[in-house]
């Protein structure tokens, strides 16, 4: 009775430990940030992923794939699947290179602009939705928070994110995130040198 007392307290240890751990917590946020995400813009039949090609795309026309991988932080074995779907959906084309016919440049569609102009009030209902049941306060300390763990892990990522200049100046102008050299020497202060992306 008692080995069995002992085993079962074990067990909930562990799952103890799972539930708390980082990477858990990581990946049950995304999945219900996805839930929500889905939720909101069922009408439009369009995934998280495909949403941010199809913005990086308008944001960006006439860029390859290579580089759309590296603009939504996707892995190079998913991102023909979702330019295949959303030009099966009529929401982008992809066109032959001029400067090397090799390459295929994506272009977004009439269609798939109005897309984006329509899905942009569900988009941002689900930004809200997921940071609801946080204080105001609380969801501009976990956005800061989230936002600097991913910078500082990004070139751990299988896709890391190489972000536009614009946006990158962007970001620079509106952040509350460490600069660049802040970010280094935080690294260091805390003993994780080579670490900033």
């Amino acid at each position: 009775m008692a080995s069995t007392r002992r085993k079962a307290g074990e067990a909930d240890d562990a799952l103890a430990g799972l539930y708390g751990a980082p990477g858990h917590l990581i990946r049950r946020c995304q999945q219900i940030a996805v839930a929500i995400f889905m939720d909101e813009t069922k009408a439009f039949d369009l995934t998280p992923v495909q949403y941010a090609a199809l913005i990086a795309v308008r944001a960006q026309p006439g860029v390859d794939q290579t580089r759309l991988v590296e603009l939504i932080a996707l892995d190079r074995s998913t991102i023909g699947k979702i330019v295949e779907r959303l030009e099966a959906k009529a929401l982008l084309q992809r066109r032959t290179g001029t400067a090397d016919k090799r390459t295929k440049r994506l272009y977004p569609t009439a269609r798939g602009k109005a897309l984006l102009d329509r899905i942009a009030e569900a988009v941002a209902r689900a930004q809200t939705r997921i940071l609801a049941p946080l204080a105001p306060a609380e969801r501009r300390r976990f956005m800061t928070m989230l936002a600097r763990l991913v910078d500082l892990n990004n070139t751990l990522s299988r896709a890391p994110l190489r972000r536009s200049n614009h946006a990158l100046r962007t970001q620079a102008a509106t952040s509350t995130l460490p600069r660049a050299g802040a970010r280094a020497k935080m690294a260091a202060r805390e003993g994780r040198a080579g670490r900033e992306p």
